[in-house]
């Protein structure tokens, strides 16, 4: 039975300024979720400001467009959308090589996707997916990502500065975590905006300040039409590693639409879900062409519509036409662009603290927990995070090839927990 008290139905359309009010605290999510990978993904690829921020620009508008498609073609659903992280893992692994092999094998992931569910096989492909396997990948993504949340924290020209950087991340993180437990209903909900705003301003009070890109650098509106498509370079390693990423993005897209058709409960969920999985490939060809980092639904929405009681899906058409008209004003994205480095790291870190404990969840969620569980989940963490830390030595001699691959500590994860699982401790196969 539904507890929550839904003020505005899937399909209502609330009053003018109510649309406003609430497409506004939509907004002030999915910019957080932009900001925070984002800008991670545009400073692995470039080190001037003025590609950085053009990178941002165009994912500000993909980010509006992904959203505004799924809302009139796909799950037709309140859900917010952002860039993948999962993604991210992908592009880290692939450092190094050409970006437009990067955003070409993108572009082919996202259609394999949105062919797989559009034809009814990506229903057939997650009996693969057992809950020990979907815990395991939720895991994974946390464990990958902690080499760059690292980077992101204690990177600096001297010791001294690296070392304040950290004491500064411990005691964000602390607070954050602070935050979490003790802020009531939107409050809590919004937390990574509030977490962006006064953690920048914090770090601007005790940090040592990074590079400041003003608005006077660039025009107040700017065509980013310019350059902005990538050329098609096919890296079969890539395309490897990014094939088990994309399996990943699936079924969190998966889990992310559900978890909102169990909180309102609308008509033909079954139809909702292969749409949206669709959209979301379609999504990440366009962002593949556009060459930016892909999109995916992000559950984060049920927190909100637990607490303002809002479940209209034109409440966010407001949110994703703000995002695509942000693209256009560089003046408003360098204020993203400008968030510290340090403050990133803390809020990605606490984004990762948090799939973890979804990964956990699934993983505990089943009866009568075992300590085969316990392996088929622990030995492939163990495995990503030894292939995560490997010296860059040890890739650099791997056939260029199967750096992608190999040297991917999350592809070798789902590897190694797919072996366990169907195969080294398949129920039929162990001896009772």
């Amino acid at each position: 039975m539904n507890q929550i008290k839904i003020k505005y139905g899937l399909d209502e359309r609330p009053p003018l300024h109510k649309t406003l009010i609430f497409g506004l605290q939509w907004l002030a999510v999915t910019i957080a979720a932009v900001v925070i990978i984002g800008k991670v993904v545009a400073g692995l690829h470039f080190d001037e400001p003025a590609r950085q921020l053009l990178y941002m620009q165009k994912l500000f508008f993909i980010m509006g467009l992904s959203l505004f498609l799924q809302l009139i073609w796909g799950h037709k659903l309140p859900l917010i959308t952002g860039p993948a992280s999962v993604l991210l893992i992908g592009i880290l692994a692939g450092a190094g090589r050409d970006i437009n092999a990067i955003y070409t094998t993108i572009a082919i992931g996202g259609a394999l996707q949105a062919v797989l569910s559009a034809t009814g096989l990506f229903a057939k492909i997650t009996k693969l997916f057992t809950s020990r396997v979907v815990a395991t990948i939720l895991i994974l993504i946390a464990l990958t990502i902690t080499p760059t949340i690292l980077n992101l924290i204690v990177t600096a020209k001297t010791p001294e500065i690296s070392l304040l950087n950290l004491l500064f991340a411990l005691c964000f993180f602390a607070a954050m975590i602070t935050a979490d437990r003790v802020l009531p209903g939107i409050w809590k909900a919004t937390m990574l905006v509030w977490a962006i705003i006064f953690g920048a301003f914090a770090y601007m009070i005790v940090g040592s300040p990074e590079i400041w890109l003003g608005q006077g650098e660039v025009g107040i509106i700017s065509n980013f039409f310019k350059d902005f498509t990538i050329k098609p370079v096919f890296d079969p390693g890539l395309l490897i590693s990014f094939f088990v990423c994309f399996i990943a993005l699936a079924i969190n897209d998966l889990g992310s639409i559900q978890s909102i058709g169990r909180l309102i409960n609308p008509p033909g969920m079954e139809k909702r879900t292969k749409n949206g999985i669709t959209i979301t490939g379609i999504s990440n060809i366009l962002a593949g062409f556009f060459g930016v980092i892909g999109s995916v639904n992000f559950s984060m929405s049920a927190g909100i519509i637990a607490d303002n009681g809002n479940a209209s899906r034109f409440t966010m058409i407001p949110t994703s036409a703000a995002l695509i008209l942000t693209a256009f004003f560089p003046g408003i994205v360098i204020i993203a662009w400008n968030v510290p480095s340090v403050v990133v790291g803390v809020l990605l870190l606490y984004i990762m603290c948090a799939q973890m404990a979804a990964g956990l969840m699934v993983a505990f969620s089943q009866k009568g927990f075992s300590f085969q569980d316990g392996l088929v989940i622990g030995i492939p963490a163990m495995i990503s995070i030894l292939v995560s830390y490997l010296p860059l030595g040890v890739k650099d001699a791997l056939p260029s090839v199967l750096v992608p691959v190999i040297g991917n500590g999350f592809v070798m994860g789902v590897v190694a927990v797919m072996i366990l699982e169907h195969i080294a401790y398949k129920p039929s196969n162990i001896k009772q």
